[in-house]
């Protein structure tokens, strides 16, 4: 075994036999069956391959080259398997394979595994051994002869001394005193045949035969002629013998170096053993000395760990948390006010009797639905005022603040809740589920707590039997006891309540935990959402209650609005005389300049008294707008010829109150090439009039359209990012509708590209606007349509403005190709071109042309056969990500998914240096700076809005 541990660690980093080996020389082979290594020697040796024989085993094989390496001088010692031949007998020359398999077979079958005595008869130079073999006192070779598988022969054996005794090869003397000789000591050399790693030490004997013929060697004849003459010869005899006595005395020096290796071999094994068993005893003695050290040291660390633990909350383990739930969301609960049922009745009847007096045509029937309103109204004010005081004894904010807190809390402790239907009764579920717990719990503490105290009463009376001053009254033996005992005990149950702590829960208890906090959560939840509905009922009857009280023993009326209308007319009058006046005296051949002045001056006064008045007509138009939403619906049926439901149409825009005429305005011949335009002075700021052409079937949808727009810019005002229009009104004389918007003399988007071409981070700005004006058209469901550079305003070079459109067109008229151009480039998307409806997908085509146009001022386009302009020019990376995401074909990027890019998100500006705030304009009130809105004079070109 040591021979095979050495081998291993040695042949696999040796190295391995190149150019012609030794064939006496002991090398190592790795054997095929088992892949280890043993000690072989060669046989024969082709280019790649050899035949070696295991020298330790006996037997052979046939190996590659590489798998044979070099061994020390320290393993080239003789082999332990030797080489045996039965004696008189030889294998017959014409024997066949077959044969010579079956006789093979036959004497394995003989010697596995027996016991074989045999006897030395003589030893060939190749160390073949001569030997009689006995199994069983039956003669081996006797019984192979009988079997035909050999036959017999004379005896002939050379030995290694060859030269010298090639003469003297046998002599029946000499055998038959080395026959006596051998079997007087047969009995004591009983060799017993050894079976290693599976293989035998058999050999064939027809092979030695044929290796002697081709030698040259001959078998001689043994006649009587021949043993006479080895008779008259007595010398011949001794040196027979010596040749013997050399042959075993080599054998004996052979088994002897082998027995002395034996014996270094299991020397230093012996040597390592006891190394080993020394090194085991100090490691015991070293472990004894410090058992006790040891056994307190780590038995403080356990106490020290359970210390902590115990002062951490097992919220998670016990569902601590979720029992502090299920008591406030069952002690706490706030049920409906009893009030609140009958006030859900009563205001479901007022608003029944409200949609009544909404649809209601015939002025007949107005006055009972009127009386039945208010009499509902006053029940509706009782309930509220009782609803209200009975909310205000109710902890409503204070409950609600609580459960929120205890939401967020549950939620970041438990993360989700879990659909789960049969949940009826799972907080008394868990309510045992813990006290089970808490109890098991409670008891491994108490355990723990108890030996822990022995422990301390055994060491306070160890120290008092090493304090002298104290008188002990018990022995050393009493004192120590068995502390073995009672530190095992103290470590089991300290580690018994840090196994049960720290122990991960299981799966039934987790789910128990998790059904309990869904339950919880949905109750949360429920109440939440009864108050939140409770509040806002509160809130409303609140605002009801406030608002109502004015009007229980009164009905709005309509006589300050008449009388508005009727101090407006009489201003339009005088108006109307004094622009007459004027007119007749700038014609007269005796025009006095200051009498021109002055009816200048008097002109200027009532147009400030007539938008003076227009502004309170508006305020009020809007005080009766909203009482018809909120209280009295009857009131534009009541009251037609104020004319309520026209102001309320249109959004608050539309008033019949302002007339062309009476304002002063000033022609824009070189911008009218659609529709007239004319710029106008009110209060020292500029508007712009824009007619549209309209009869009885577009009147409605202008208001309408105009309506939609101005809401959708009345939800942000100056951060929506679109023109703001002022009014809607319609000639008396003309079928023409006027719109009235801000001036922005020359900043449409194409006269600053004209003049100055925009930065890049200008350019950011600006788009950055228009994209906000676009998504508050998209959010409201409005598709612009016309977006050109003529119709998009640069506020100050850094903010941008979506224009208005033409209100008196349909979707599919606003766009035409004539002018959706940004200089030679073309802005209208390609599915518009191919005869589809304008869409917000097609308006943020144009929007991604415009920005394309604007990054790349004066660049000549190429258009691809899809209709696309190329994007191939140097730009910023974001800005041509952007552009390549709205110039496409497939799904483009929305107007709030372009705010949300990178460069425009980047392109926030210092308010200090930049004044970005678009005005709102009003007609009562002066802008503090108007400067920069005032327009050239009437001989200055302006750009302004155009579709």
């Amino acid at each position: 075994m040591n021979l095979s541990r050495i081998l291993e660690e040695v042949c696999p980093l040796a190295t391995p036999v190149f150019g012609t080996p030794d064939l006496n020389k002991v090398y190592g082979g790795l054997y095929s069956e088992d892949k280890s290594w043993y000690r072989c020697k060669f046989k024969t040796v082709s280019d790649d391959r050899c035949v070696v024989t295991y020298i330790d085993y006996g037997n052979s094989e046939v190996l590659k080259r590489g798998t044979v390496v070099e061994l020390a001088e320290d393993l080239q010692y003789p082999g332990l398997a030797n080489k045996y031949r039965l004696w008189g007998l030889q294998i017959p020359l014409q024997q066949d394979v077959m044969q010579f398999d079956k006789g093979r077979k036959y004497l394995y079958n003989m010697i596995y595994e027996k016991l074989i005595r045999i006897q030395h008869r003589g030893v060939y130079c190749d160390g073949t051994i001569l030997v009689q073999a006995e199994c069983n006192d039956i003669d081996i070779g006797e019984e192979v002869a009988k079997k035909c598988f050999a036959e017999k022969c004379k005896p002939t054996f050379t030995s290694e001394n060859e030269e010298q005794s090639a003469s003297h090869s046998w002599s029946p003397a000499l055998y038959s005193k080395r026959q006596t000789d051998t079997c007087q000591k047969g009995d004591k050399k009983v060799h017993q045949f050894n079976k290693q790693k599976g293989r035998i030490p058999f050999y064939d004997q027809k092979g030695d035969v044929k290796r002697d013929c081709q030698m040259g060697r001959r078998m001689p004849e043994f006649n009587a002629s021949y043993v006479n003459m080895l008779k008259s010869k007595p010398d011949q005899k001794l040196v027979e013998e010596i040749c013997n006595l050399k042959f075993e005395n080599k054998a004996l020096h052979e088994n002897f170096s082998v027995l002395e290796l034996e014996i270094r071999k299991l020397k230093l094994e012996a040597q390592y053993q006891k190394e080993g068993y020394t090194k085991q005893i100090e490691e015991l003695q070293n472990s004894t000395k410090s058992a006790v050290e040891k056994e307190l040291h780590g038995l403080a660390s356990k106490v020290a760990t359970l210390r902590k633990v115990r002062g951490e909350h097992l919220n998670d383990r016990f569902g601590d948390l979720v029992s502090n739930g299920i008591r406030i969301v069952s002690e706490g609960y706030l049920s409906s006010p009893q009030s609140l049922e009958a006030l859900d009745r009563v205001w479901e009847e007022y608003s029944l009797a409200q949609e009544t007096l909404r649809l209601c045509e015939k002025l007949d029937d107005i006055e009972n639905l009127v009386n039945k309103r208010n009499e509902v109204c006053h029940q509706l004010y009782a309930y509220a005022k009782e609803f209200i005081d009975e909310v205000d004894h109710l902890p409503i904010v204070e409950r609600m603040d609580s459960l929120k807190e205890l939401c967020s809390t549950l939620e970041s402790t438990y993360g989700p809740t879990t659909e789960e239907d049969d949940l009826e009764n799972i907080f008394d579920q868990f309510s045992e589920w813990k006290n089970e717990k808490l109890e098991e719990y409670s008891n491994i503490r108490c355990e723990t707590d108890s030996s822990l105290h022995m422990l301390c009463s055994w060491l306070n009376n160890f120290r008092e039997l090493f304090d002298l001053s104290v008188d002990v009254a018990e022995t050393s033996d009493e004192v120590a006891g068995n502390v073995g005992v009672l530190l095992n005990s103290v470590e089991v149950a300290v580690s018994k309540e840090l196994t049960t702590s720290l122990t991960e829960q299981s799966e039934t208890d987790k789910m128990m935990i998790l059904k309990a906090y869904t339950k919880v959560m949905q109750n949360i939840k429920k109440e939440l959402q009864l108050l939140s509905s409770i509040e806002k009922k509160y809130f409303a009857c609140t605002e009801f209650k406030l608002q109502i009280v004015e009007w229980l023993t009164k009905t709005p009326d309509v006589g300050q609005l008449l009388s508005i209308k009727k101090t407006i007319k009489g201003l339009k009058a005088q108006l109307r005389l004094k622009i007459v006046e004027k007119n007749n005296f700038e014609e007269s051949d005796e025009c006095d300049h200051e009498q021109a002045e002055k009816l200048k001056e008097e002109i200027a006064v009532l147009r400030n008294r007539v938008f003076h008045e227009i502004n309170k007509e508006m305020k009020e138009y809007e005080l009766l707008s909203s009482l018809v939403e909120k209280w009295f619906p009857e009131l534009p049926l009541l009251h037609p010829e104020a004319g309520i439901l026209k102001f309320m149409n249109s959004d608050g825009l539309l008033s019949s109150s302002l007339e062309r005429d009476l304002l002063e305005t000033v022609p824009l011949k070189e911008l009218s090439r659609k529709r007239p335009l004319l710029c106008c002075i009110i209060q020292d700021q500029k508007f712009i009039l824009k007619g549209y052409s309209v009869d009885n079937a577009t009147e409605a949808k202008v208001v309408e359209r105009a309506a939609r727009y101005h809401k959708a810019w009345s939800n942000c005002k100056e951060d929506s990012g679109l023109l703001h229009i002022m009014f809607l009104f319609f000639c008396k004389s003309d079928p023409v509708a006027y719109i009235m918007v801000p001036f922005y003399p020359d900043s449409s988007l194409k006269m600053v590209q004209d003049k100055c071409p925009l930065t890049p981070l200008e350019v950011a700005a600006v788009m950055k606007g228009v994209a906000k004006g676009l998504h508050t058209l998209h959010a409201s469901s409005i598709t612009h349509g016309s977006l050109h550079p003529n119709n998009v305003f640069v506020v100050n070079r850094k903010q941008g403005i979506v224009g208005d459109f033409d209100f008196s067109k349909d979707l599919g008229q606003r766009s035409s190709e004539h002018w959706m151009l940004a200089e030679k480039l073309s802005i209208l998307s390609p599915e518009v071109k191919n005869g589809h409806l304008v869409s917000s997908s097609s308006d943020m085509y144009t929007y991604g042309c415009l920005l394309l146009w604007l990054l790349l001022p004066n660049h000549d386009f190429i258009i691809q056969s899809d209709g696309l302009p190329e994007i191939g020019a140097v730009m910023d990376e974001k800005m041509k990500d952007v552009v390549s995401k709205l110039i496409c074909t497939g799904v483009r990027l929305t107007a709030a998914q372009v705010l949300e890019q990178d460069c425009f998100i980047l392109t926030e500006l210092n308010p200090a240096e930049y004044d970005v705030n678009v005005p709102v304009y009003s007609l009562n009130e002066q802008p503090e700076s108007v400067s920069s809105l005032n327009g050239p004079t009437q001989n200055t070109t302006v750009e302004v809005c155009q579709e």
